[in-house]
């Protein structure tokens, strides 16, 4: 069964008082200038697969499957979708001819199965996968056969993030070229100043109607310019000027400004994502659950969320994992512990102990409705008697501390609503905070081996009990992001990870 449609409306984008975006001519040339959060951490979009990276690496980097606007996993370099055997064990995956990539070499089922080998090496999600997979092999000329160990639903949907496809002469633990097959390929990147994509004139585009990831690409723009820009004002003062054609994750605050230009336009995307902390499982205060818990009781989402957001037009305080219109929406589970209890809180925190020990939080400002929300989180703990050490730190730093459990307590982060929900991030045991519990073991369990999605649907729910049984991680609220765009650039459509392909630049 298809995820309904109401998911994919729960998804679009929309533009709140401007009128819809032009849809690209086909007329080549120019330069899009694209102001970014900051300096990506690295360019392997295998190794850190967050928002940023993949906002930049996947115009370079391309995947056997991609995501359509419902968030379902349709083919991108591969030629159909996979024939899976009856057990559900063999998955037989045909790829598309002619696909070469930016070295002038033929993509081949080798180069595909070092891409899947290095992935499931290297990459978070990918080492779930590799739990399950007995081999993956070449198929002839132009196909790829994976086998398992046992049934595992998510497995397509999964490769279909961060498995990026490149040379098999590449594919080494640590990258040192940056070839895929997609339309743009890398020119040249100077640290903190900007990374240059140029057009791949030997791109070879899937068919079919373009629909969010999936179908026509097409590199309109001569070039691409990511330019990291720290701060939120100067992104949309840039913006506003004339400097930047598009400006990623901008305060709700600049809405009026933008939707007052002559110059550029604002651009809501709906239910882009939900903001959350993770607290840390594996070492230090917070892997006491009854700490956990006393954290959750201690805040107050509401106040959180208007604080990052401020118009309730850009947010909405929900503790489900999935927004309502989704077809795994459920309030199975779905705890608050109050709306800033601090009595509470004092109790759980008597029960566990607790010394005064502060609590290490750490968030970025480059994710401005971050550290809003953090600022608050920190008033209410503080009420409930927590000392906080609030720890402010560039996005690229946070990702990278945060693999080292004896750096932090709580760190806050956002992801997107994916299609699977084995791609949320508290599924992953490997993810930051290191979620493990023999409850969530057996829900997930349960959910890889449903067969149908009434079946699927049950066990996550399950599964999202689970989550706040054990309490790994706090979930704000659903947030609207804002971005903006020149009005002389045509035929952008905003998706959670904003993408330049089929975008005309301004003459």
């Amino acid at each position: 069964m298809k995820l309904k449609s109401i998911f994919a409306l729960a998804f679009a984008a929309l533009t709140l008082g401007t009128a819809p975006l032009a849809h690209a001519d086909g007329a080549k040339g120019g330069v899009l200038t694209i102001a970014t959060i900051g300096e990506p951490p690295t360019l392997d979009q295998m190794q850190t697969p967050t928002d940023i990276v993949i906002m930049i690496t996947q115009h370079i980097f391309e995947t056997l499957y991609t995501f359509d606007a419902h968030w379902e996993p349709k083919p991108l370099l591969a030629a159909d979708m996979p024939k899976i055997s009856e057990d559900g064990l063999t998955y037989t995956i045909p790829l598309r001819k002619g696909v070469k990539f930016q070295d002038g070499s033929d993509m081949t089922p080798a180069d595909v199965v070092a891409s899947l080998d290095r992935f499931m090496k290297i990459n978070s999600k990918g080492k779930q996968v590799a739990e399950v997979v007995d081999s993956i092999k070449a198929d002839g000329d132009n196909a790829v056969v994976v086998t398992l160990k046992s049934r595992y639903a998510p497995f397509i949907a999964v490769i279909s993030q961060a498995a990026v496809i490149m040379p098999k002469a590449d594919a080494t633990d640590t990258l040192t070229k940056f070839i895929g097959t997609g339309p743009y390929m890398l020119k040249d990147h100077k640290p903190d100043q900007y990374i240059q994509l140029v057009r791949y004139d030997g791109y070879t585009s899937p068919e079919g109607e373009t629909s969010m990831y999936a179908g026509k690409r097409e590199a309109l723009a001569d070039e691409l310019r990511f330019v990291p820009v720290p701060d939120a004002n100067t992104r949309v003062e840039g913006l506003l000027a004339g400097q930047y054609d598009f400006a990623d994750s901008l305060p709700v605050s600049a809405y009026d400004r933008l939707a007052s230009s002559d110059k550029a336009e604002p651009v809501i995307l709906k239910n882009s994502g939900w903001m959350c902390f993770f607290m840390n499982m594996k070492e230090g205060i917070m892997a006491n659950k009854d700490l956990r818990n006393a954290v959750q009781a201690a805040l107050n989402p509401s106040d959180m969320m208007a604080a990052a957001f401020g118009d309730e037009k850009f947010y909405s305080v929900d503790g489900a994992f999935y927004p309502e219109g989704s077809v795994w929406h459920t309030e199975d589970g779905v705890a608050r512990y109050g709306e800033g209890d601090p009595e509470t809180a004092a109790d759980l925190m008597k029960k566990a102990g607790y010394d005064g020990k502060p609590i290490r939080l750490m968030v970025s400002r480059q994710y401005e409705f971050h550290y809003k929300a953090a600022e608050v989180a920190k008033a209410y703990l503080e009420a409930a008697g927590f000392k906080v050490d609030m720890q402010v730190v560039d996005w690229a730093t946070l990702t990278t501390r945060r693999a080292d459990p004896t750096s932090w307590d709580i760190f806050f982060t956002h992801a997107n609503f994916p299609g699977d929900p084995t791609m949320l991030n508290p599924v992953n045991d490997n993810y930051p905070g290191w979620y493990t519990s023999d409850e969530k073991k057996k829900t997930i369990d349960a959910y890889l081996a449903a067969v149908g999605q009434d079946e699927k649907v049950a066990a996550w729910a399950k599964m999202q009990a689970a989550f706040y049984d054990d309490a790994p991680l706090f979930k704000v609220g659903n947030f609207n992001a804002l971005t903006g765009v020149s009005k002389a650039v045509k035929g952008y459509n905003p998706y959670y990870w904003p993408s330049f392909w089929n975008v005309e630049a301004k003459k």
